[in-house]
C-alpha cells in the first residue's frame, strides 16, 4: 500500500487560508442576504467590516494587538451594518490567536476586557428588556468574547506543557548519554590498569631478564652467533617491542573517550607482514621453520578494519606454527581479488603439540571473531600433515544489515 504524505501549510500559508475561506465565505452569505437586518441595510454596507476582518487575518500572528484593536472596531461596525456570521467567526479567531501567540499580559487583558462586555452587554439588556433576552446575550456574548480566550489560553497551556516535556526528555537523554560515556571512560580506565599491573609488568620482568642473561652471556665471552645468545636475542626484542605496543594500548584506553585515537597508536596493516616473517624466521631457525610469503594479485587500498585484521590472523597463525609445528616450510600466501582478501597458512603439523601451552585454543576464538565481525569467513584445521588456516575478508565492510561500505 503506498501512503500518500498529507499536505501541510507553512503558518503564512495557513493565515491566508483563513482570509480567504473567511472573505468567499462573507462574500456568499451577503449575495445571499443571510445577515441581520437584511431588508433594510444594503449589502455593500456589510462589505467594509469582512474587508478588515480578512485583512487582519494575514497578521494574526505577528501583530496581536493590532488585530485586537482594530478586529474589536470592525466587529462593532459590523453589528450597526448587519452582523454577519463571517465577521464574528473571524473575530473569534483573531481573539484566539492574539492569546495563542501574543504575550501572556495580552491574554489577561482580553480575560478582563471580555469578562467586562460580557457584564455589561447583559446588564444594559436586562436594564431595558426583560430576563431572558439578557440570559441570551451572556450565552452569545461569552461564545463570541470569552470562549475563543479560553481556548487560546488552553492551547496555549498544552504546548508549553509539551515544550517542557520535550526539554526535560532531551535532558534526560543528554544526562544518559553522559553517565554511559562516564561508564566507558572508568571501563577502560579498569581496563588500562589491569594491563598495566598485570601484562606489562610480566613483559617489563621477561624485558629486564633477557637483558640480564644478556649480560652474563657477553661476560662468559659467548659469540654473537651462539644459539643461546641468538634466543636471548629474540625474547629480549619481541618482549620489548609487546611492551611498547602495550603501552600504546594503555594510552589509548586512558583517552578521554571522545572518539578520537591517540596518534602514538597506529594500527599495524599488511605492511609490516615482512617484519613479521622475519621475526617468525629468526625465532624457528633452531626448530627448523623456513617462512616463504607469496602475494597476489593487486594489494590497492584496504579498509583499516581489514588490514588490521588481516595482520592479525597472520600473526596468530606464525605464532602457533612457533608453537605446534616440527620442522618443515610455513608457506604464507595473500591474495587480493576485487572484492575480498583471501588469506592462506600452511605450517607443519604435530598432532597433539602444544596443547599444554597457556591459551591453547585462544588464538583460533579470536581470528574467528575477527573474520566473522568484517562479514568473512575462517576455518583451521589439519590437512594431513599440515596445517591449515583459511580466512576470506571482503574488501568491503558489512554492515549489521547486510549492505557494504567502503
Amino acid at each position: 500500500m503506498v501512503v500518500v504524505p498529507r499536505p501541510t501549510l507553512t503558518p503564512r500559508q495557513e493565515d491566508r487560508a483563513i482570509a480567504l475561506f473567511g472573505l468567499l465565505g462573507g462574500l456568499l452569505l451577503i449575495a445571499l442576504k443571510v445577515y441581520d437586518h437584511a431588508s433594510a441595510i444594503p449589502r455593500w454596507a456589510a462589505v467594509p467590516p469582512l474587508l478588515v476582518m480578512a485583512a487582519l487575518e494575514l497578521l494574526r500572528r505577528t501583530r496581536p494587538v493590532l488585530t485586537v484593536t482594530l478586529g474589536g472596531l470592525a466587529f462593532a461596525a459590523s453589528i450597526f451594518c448587519g452582523a454577519l456570521l463571517a465577521t464574528s467567526l473571524m473575530y473569534t479567531d483573531l481573539l484566539y490567536a492574539a492569546v495563542l501567540y501574543g504575550s501572556p499580559r495580552m491574554s489577561r487583558i482580553l480575560h478582563l476586557t471580555g469578562a467586562a462586555s460580557v457584564l455589561v452587554l447583559s446588564s444594559l439588556v436586562l436594564v431595558y428588556s426583560d430576563a431572558s433576552n439578557a440570559v441570551a446575550v451572556v450565552v452569545l456574548t461569552t461564545l463570541i468574547y470569552l470562549a475563543p480566550v479560553w481556548t487560546g489560553d488552553l492551547v496555549r497551556k498544552h504546548r508549553e506543557e509539551a515544550v517542557a516535556q520535550r526539554l526535560r526528555a532531551e535532558q534526560t537523554a543528554l544526562l544518559s548519554e553522559m553517565d554511559r560515556r562516564e561508564a566507558v571512560v572508568a571501563e577502560r580506565a579498569r581496563m588500562a590498569r589491569e594491563l598495566h599491573d598485570v601484562v606489562a609488568n610480566h613483559l617489563s620482568a621477561i624485558a629486564i631478564h633477557a637483558t640480564g642473561a644478556q649480560s652474563v652471556a657477553r661476560r662468559q665471552r659467548r659469540a654473537e652467533d651462539d644459539p643461546l645468545v641468538e634466543v636471548l636475542t629474540v625474547i629480549r626484542a619481541n618482549s620489548v617491542q609487546g611492551l611498547a605496543e602495550m603501552r600504546r594500548m594503555i594510552g589509548l584506553l586512558r583517552d578521554s573517550g571522545g572518539g578520537e585515537a591517540d596518534e602514538s597508536y597506529a594500527a599495524p596493516d599488511l605492511d609490516a607482514v615482512d617484519a613479521l616473517l622475519a621475526k617468525a624466521r629468526a625465532a624457528g631457525q633452531d626448530v627448523g621453520l623456513e617462512f616463504a610469503l607469496t602475494e597476489r594479485g593487486d594489494r590497492g587500498e584496504l579498509p583499516v578494519p581489514v588490514g588490521l585484521a588481516a595482520y592479525r590472523i597472520v600473526q596468530e597463525s606464525l605464532t602457533n606454527a612457533l608453537k605446534h609445528a616440527g620442522p618443515g616450510h610455513v608457506r604464507v600466501e595473500l591474495e587480493y581479488r576485487p572484492e575480498e582478501l583471501c588469506i592462506a597458512v600452511d605450517s607443519p603439523y604435530r598432532r597433539g603439540a602444544g596443547r599444554e601451552l597457556p591459551g591453547a585454543g585462544a588464538g583460533m576464538v579470536g581470528m574467528r571473531e575477527r573474520a566473522g565481525l568484517l562479514g568473512g569467513s575462517f576455518t583451521a584445521g589439519p590437512e594431513g600433515d599440515c596445517w591449515s588456516v583459511r580466512a576470506v575478508l571482503p574488501r568491503a565492510l558489512v554492515t549489521e544489515g547486510g549492505k557494504g561500505r567502503a
